[in-house]
């Protein structure tokens, strides 16, 4: 079911959106400029919208329906308007291609505009382009002018249509060439007056001998031509009599025509047309997608839409099933008017209510296990309905999520004075919006007020060009489509070069879970340098992740600018860039290195993946001699200690100065610094005291948490693993307690008394909450399944799918330690006192 949303409610009765055929302007820009526009051609918009058909619309069938002369006719008239606009494409693909020959020659030189490759790139395939229009364009033009009913020109059509693979591989590189133009253009001062205006032709006959253009409008032009030549082709058949050599010709080149269309319009970079701005210039649309506004006080989902001109914020009306969905809009402003206010302006603005981490971490639970009872339906071959509502379930779940978890604001400004507030979960996000607005405000825009009508229009458009069709939640996605990863990601940020000047630079990576991105780690920054070196390592937990962001930061340390909205990031981005995280690339043991490149910095790393199974085991280690991957029992004996020293020692420091850290326990210390604690510790080295005051505290706290998931068995043991999953399910109060005190009873010494001790810990730690943003819930979840996993023999046994097991039992696992860390103080000796009432067998 393809669930709608509405902005203040949602849809999620499940009414099937009608699936656009692929036909020319539904699916594919429509930009037209042809001065002796065919009839047919410009009504296309009046039409009732039907699909391209390959045969005659009823009522101009056969010819003997209608008068045959009087078609040919309308044949004529639509292949000159065809022609006109053929002109006027060929002369805008001279013009793209007049730089070409100087720029190649000046490549070789000691002082390039261009490489060669940078040339290939930005012009790929417009030469075989031109001359296949050229050609068609030569061999129609003498058939229009000497017209007759005989004429044939199908042929020229098909061979046209047949050669459309040129422009397949012109689409596959048009985001590429058109992002080489722009990095280019940013680089080169020459480059950038070459691409600001390319001199066009005008037709033959008319009086403009040349108009100017810019390199990204006419690399535009063929992707928009395939839809022209797929709607005349259309026009051509309704007028072209069924028994007429043309017509099989005429038919195959459409049918070519439309499934190239259909098989590009997924890939293609939705440049859609609307309506005329102001300024008689097209109105296209830039970028559209799903945003949280704060109205009024709440969260409100919102589809808004960049035009060249103007931002329009819409909501999706609800409408009956089977009737023609509309946007209404919420809101528009021009982007001559558009301004984004300072932190300082921002402060009157309202404040953002951010909703606790574990009422979102309790959702995600929700989700996930919503999700292995859909598998489970699924493997058992349960019914559709069963499923469905499953499904609804986890729709309503997801959108709640999507809805309260972002929380960084995104404020626009209109001049005129109204102020808007987005809440976004990710800054590259918030920087591409801000991005792509102050790109367009680059151009000489004029500030308006449209009209009912023409405000009608533009909102109506907004249904056609959107280019981002379903909410992100994961139950919009197909089952075939990839679920994403599952597991640990390894990250180390090595270095970044590209910098004009010296900065304090970090970095932050992001990645998406639950259909949006968060952002997982960051670097420490590296002061006053062109060339930071960070080294850094990072485990980021994955929750069905698909891609990897890294965004590049100076840091700002000016007072004035910092604002008491706790979310506001004021630190400028310098660079971001993205990673499709590929499961087959990525999930091998070793790591692999790659560069992400950002408005010409290089940032170097590496990575490695350990899917969900492989990071369940728990391996002893070969050497008993030092802690990690050794019972519990064996190093408190040898050290003559009830707890251990590690566990003691680690804890200590988080006291002392880590306990308000925002995030402690779940930010990820660096991983090279944990491996050299661990390794401290293993040799139980004099130097730990003095290595610990000098450590970063996420990276104590980090070792602590490898100590405890590395032990061989649990802290709570294999053996009551079982138990303890079956007593938190216990659903009388007086039996949970009493099961899970005696479960504790039933512990060996040592692994109670140093859980204990972590139990007091991570109170005290949770008290803080205020500063430091973990709540006892945030605490369980981080702990929780290090504490009671069991080990790789145990989990063998009932291990199905990863994702599944994994959070049906993680869920349990939390659930276990937030029932300890909300209990009332437990004492090792009245743990001992007390006896039960019912049997001792667990």
């Amino acid at each position: 079911a393809d669930f709608n949303y509405g902005a203040d409610e949602y849809d999620a009765e499940g009414n099937e959106e009608p699936k656009a055929l692929p036909e020319g302007s539904e699916t594919m820009p429509y930009i037209d400029e042809s001065p002796t526009m065919s009839p047919q051609l410009s009504a296309r918009g009046q039409e009732s919208g039907d699909g391209v058909s390959p045969t005659p619309t009823d009522g101009l069938g056969t010819g003997g329906e209608r008068d045959a002369g009087k078609g040919l006719e309308m044949r004529k008239l639509v292949l000159s308007g065809f022609l006109a606009s053929e002109e006027i494409y060929i002369n805008q693909l001279e013009a793209l291609l007049l730089p070409m020959k100087p720029l190649k020659a000046t490549a070789t030189t000691s002082q390039p505009v261009l490489t060669l490759q940078q040339i290939e790139t930005i012009f790929y395939k417009i030469q075989d382009i031109y001359e296949i229009h050229k050609e068609f364009y030569d061999s129609l033009c003498p058939k229009v002018q000497q017209w007759d009913s005989n004429v044939t020109m199908g042929h020229l059509f098909q061979k046209l249509a047949s050669q459309l693979g040129v422009y397949k591989a012109f689409v596959d590189n048009y985001k590429i060439a058109l992002e080489t133009a722009e990095k280019c253009s940013q680089s080169n001062y020459q480059f950038q007056k070459i691409s600001e205006e390319l001199k066009v032709k005008g037709p033959k006959d008319s009086k403009e001998s040349h108009t100017s253009v810019t390199m990204e409008a006419l690399l535009y032009k063929p992707i928009d031509r395939v839809t022209r030549s797929t709607l005349v082709l259309h026009d051509l058949l309704k007028h072209t009599p069924a028994d007429h050599p043309d017509y099989p010709l005429l038919q195959d080149a459409l049918r070519i025509s439309q499934n190239f269309l259909s098989s590009i319009n997924e890939d293609i970079d939705p440049r859609r047309t609307a309506v005329t701005t102001p300024k008689g210039e097209t109105r296209q649309l830039v970028k559209d997608g799903f945003l949280v506004e704060l109205s009024e006080g709440s969260r409100k989902l919102r589809h808004v839409f960049l035009f060249t001109d103007v931002l329009l914020c819409a909501k999706l009306k609800k409408t009956a099933v089977g009737k023609h969905q509309q946007y209404d809009c919420k809101w528009y402003v021009p982007l001559a008017d558009l301004v984004f206010p300072s932190p300082e302006e921002s402060e009157h603005c309202p404040q953002v209510h951010v909703i606790p981490d574990h009422e979102l971490e309790d959702m995600k639970m929700k989700i996930s296990a919503i999700k292995s009872e859909v598998q489970k339906e699924k493997a058992n071959k349960g019914q559709s309905r069963a499923i469905e509502r499953l499904k609804k379930k986890m729709f309503e779940n997801e959108f709640w999520l999507l809805l309260n978890s972002p929380a960084i604001p995104f404020r626009i400004h209109n001049r005129n004075g109204k102020s808007y507030l987005f809440l976004l979960s990710s800054d590259y996000e918030r920087s591409e919006w801000r991005e792509a607005i102050q790109r367009l405000q680059k151009k000489d825009l004029q500030a308006f007020v449209l009209s009912s009508v023409e405000l009608q229009v533009l909102t109506g458009s907004c249904f056609k060009l959107r280019t981002v069709h379903n909410i992100p939640v994961t139950s919009n996605k197909d089952d075939d489509e990839s679920p994403g990863l599952y597991g640990f990601l390894h990250v180390i940020v090595h270095s970044a070069k590209g910098f004009k000047q010296s900065a304090n630079l970090y970095c932050t990576l992001e990645v998406d879970s639950f259909g949006y991105f968060v952002s997982k780690a960051k670097t420490r920054v590296f002061r006053d340098t062109t060339e930071p070196q960070w080294n850094e390592e990072f485990e980021i937990e994955l929750e069905g992740s698909q891609s990897l962001r890294i965004l590049c930061y100076e840091k700002c340390y000016d007072k004035t600018k910092l604002n008491k909205d706790n979310n506001e990031i004021v630190d400028k981005i310098m660079g971001k860039g993205q990673i499709q995280l590929d499961p087959q690339a990525v999930q091998t043991k070793n790591w692999h290195m790659d560069v992400i490149e950002m408005n010409g910095i290089k940032v170097e790393f590496s990575m490695k993946f350990t899917s969900r199974d492989m990071s369940l085991k728990r391996t002893p280690s070969k050497k008993q001699t030092g802690v990690f991957g050794v019972k519990i029992s064996v190093v408190t004996k040898r050290e003559r200690s009830k707890v251990p020293y590690i566990v003691r020692q680690c804890i200590e420091e988080v006291e002392k100065r880590g306990i308000e850290e925002v995030g402690i326990y779940r930010i990820s210390g660096v991983a090279t610094d944990i491996q050299a604690l661990k390794a401290v510790f293993d040799a139980n080295n004099k130097d730990i005291l003095v290595m610990l005051s000098d450590m970063d505290i996420n990276a104590i706290a980090g070792t602590l948490k490898l100590y405890f998931r590395e032990l061989p068995e649990p802290l709570l043991t294999d053996r009551l693993y079982p138990a303890f999953m079956e007593g938190i399910a216990l659903s009388d109060p007086a039996a949970k307690e009493n099961c899970m005190m005696h479960l504790l009873r039933s512990l060996p010494d040592p692994n109670l008394i140093t859980f204990l001790f972590l139990l007091e810990h991570l109170k005290r730690v949770a008290e803080k909450e205020p500063i430091n943003k973990m709540s006892l819930h945030n605490l369980a979840t981080v702990f929780g399944p290090t504490l009671l996993r069991p080990s790789e023999g145990e989990s063998k046994a009932h291990l199905t799918l990863a994702s599944d097991i994994w959070s049906h039992d993680v869920m349990a696992q939390v659930q276990v330690l937030l029932y300890y860390l909300q209990h009332p103080p437990i004492s090792f000796t009245e743990l001992k006192r007390n006896t039960l009432y019912f049997s001792t067998d667990v």
